[in-house]
């Protein structure tokens, strides 16, 4: 996970986070964590990208939408990255 950006990686955890995550619902989401407007020409290229690397897979829901899953490599990534991250916020947990 350490070659995504910020937004590939927020991109993951919403992907993993809803029951039904397909394009327009992930842009709510972001937009709403975002607090601005996301376009499709930053949305789909990075959602490409994900499915490009192993860690999403496209499926397509009906002829104009396409859902977005996790692969079981994905989801480890994801574990990985809060494992790391957890080791950080319990030093700063115990330092205070």
């Amino acid at each position: 996970m350490y070659d995504l950006t910020g937004f590939q990686r927020d991109l993951l955890y919403v992907i993993g986070g809803l029951d039904d995550p397909h394009g327009l619902a992930l842009k709510a989401e972001l937009e709403g964590y975002y607090d601005t407007e996301i376009h499709h020409g930053r949305l789909y290229p990075n959602l490409d990208t994900l499915v490009d690397k192993g860690l999403v897979e496209k499926l397509q829901m009906d002829r104009r939408t396409n859902l977005y899953k996790l692969t079981a490599r994905g989801q480890r990534e994801i574990d990985a990255r809060r494992e790391w991250e957890q080791q950080y916020l319990r030093d700063t947990l115990s330092a205070a």
